[in-house]
């Protein structure tokens, strides 16, 4: 089953509906998620979205690189997992609670309750939501991060994630960031395409798209570069 949407649709109703992050995009250029095309598998996808929580993107790869290691594989599948005792996870940089969250979902996954990469995509956003956040260490924001970059479906707006809103402070021109209800407001205007309005903002809070003399040699440090970078 094909995943993703017409991202040129996208861009032309953003264009039409947001002048301001018309021009963002201009100065950005296409986006192209390359995880749409890629298969995976459901349990690794959880797995890597459970290690990267709360974690800068290069501090939550060294940990992942790790795992990997120490379970002799690159998918992180129960099997794969289970060969690695709590101590040798913790020894990885696992926390305690991600510990946890990773056996519940091997739990879960061998029980069936886990639905395959194919099965989440006759599955609609808010069950799918409901559904996986049963799981331990799951919430809105991770299921929402595979709808986004595995599942490509258009309209998620993650208002919870302080990259999209650092982006629409940008954006904007916000003395602070928008809170997540402030947010949910303005991405009204965005839908039916709010997932490729986030994906911009992601990278407007990366730094991308600002002209040259605007640019301050700090800006790029205090960005989030964790979340996109993840789910390649």
């Amino acid at each position: 089953m094909a995943r993703g949407f017409d991202l040129d649709a996208a861009r032309a109703h953003l264009a039409r509906r947001d002048r301001a992050l018309a021009a963002w995009m201009t100065r950005i250029g296409p986006i192209d998620p390359e995880g749409w095309r890629k298969p995976f598998d459901t349990v690794d996808a959880l797995a890597r979205s459970i290690l990267y929580q709360q974690l800068s993107g290069k501090a939550a790869a060294t940990i992942v690189g790790r795992v990997e290691v120490a379970a002799g594989s690159r998918r992180l599948l129960p099997a794969a997992l289970a060969a690695v005792d709590d101590a040798g996870l913790r020894a990885c940089g696992v926390s305690g609670n991600k510990v946890l969250a990773l056996r519940d979902l091997c739990r879960r996954a061998e029980a069936g309750e886990v639905p395959s990469a194919r099965a989440l995509q006759r599955i609609d956003d808010a069950a799918l939501i409901g559904q996986l956040s049963a799981v331990r260490g799951i919430g809105r924001w991770t299921v929402e991060m595979l709808l986004i970059f595995r599942l490509g479906r258009p309209d998620i707006l993650p208002v919870d994630d302080l990259g999209v809103r650092k982006g629409a402070q940008v954006l904007d021109r916000l003395d602070v960031a928008p809170t997540p209800k402030a947010l949910q407001a303005r991405g009204e205007a965005w839908g039916p395409y709010r997932t490729l309005a986030s994906l911009y903002l992601w990278r407007i809070a990366d730094g991308e798209g600002v002209p040259e003399p605007a640019r301050r040699p700090q800006a790029r440090k205090a960005t989030l570069k964790t979340v996109r970078r993840s789910q390649d």
